[in-house]
């Protein structure tokens, strides 16, 4: 059963607030096979009913944590210029990464996603909406002609946060501010040269 859509105030906020605090907390110190819904419900301090009618499972209150994180996210950022704007976004992503709770939250959600079809749509759709409100960085630089037209946007802010994820779940290293730059920078000068130019738009040029 699906999370309800609806995003009332008063009770019903307070316990949706409550059980994805806890399952995110279950979900980094038991990992996802060891998450179960009465054991969100005592986490959360609310009656197991209540977790089973709203949620019905697991991977549904994940797939609600998912939406959360979305909903809540930082906006992006309007420095006035590529370099600026892409490590205000590299920032951003080891900022999370470092976290002390966010880092293993999202560690933790992308080990789930592996071995759930339903925590993993939910995972895509975060990065897929994280990835798009930071387009504009690059639409507004093409418009101002610091990158060729054609220049794929997502491409652009995917290639900004994927070294930091790479130094986390690979290295088991936290991103510093030197990586953070150096990703930005990277990702800076690709853009400029070409490199994230769409194929099709490359032959009509």
């Amino acid at each position: 059963m699906a999370p309800e859509m609806s995003r009332p105030g008063g009770r019903t906020a307070r316990v949706r607030s409550a059980v994805l605090a806890a399952a995110g907390d279950a979900l980094i110190e038991l990992g996802p096979t060891g998450l179960d819904l009465a054991e969100l419900a005592r986490r959360a301090g609310v009656g197991k009913t209540t977790v089973y009618r709203r949620w019905g499972s697991v991977a549904a209150v994940l797939e609600d944590m998912v939406s959360d994180m979305v909903e809540t996210s930082a906006p992006r950022a309007d420095t006035g210029s590529l370099d600026g704007d892409l490590l205000a976004n590299a920032e951003l992503v080891r900022a999370t990464l470092a976290d002390p709770r966010q880092g293993r939250l999202l560690t933790a959600l992308i080990c789930a996603a592996v071995g759930d079809a339903g925590t993993a749509r939910a995972l895509r759709g975060f990065y897929d909406a994280r990835t798009a409100a930071w387009e504009p960085c690059v639409t507004d630089a093409a418009a101002r002609g610091e990158v060729p037209d054609g220049t794929d946007p997502a491409a652009v802010v995917r290639a900004v946060s994927a070294p930091l994820y790479h130094l986390l779940l690979t290295r088991g290293a936290l991103p510093d501010a030197d990586d953070a730059r150096r990703a930005a920078v990277v990702a800076g000068v690709a853009a400029r040269a070409g490199a994230f130019v769409n194929a099709g738009a490359r032959r009509t040029s």
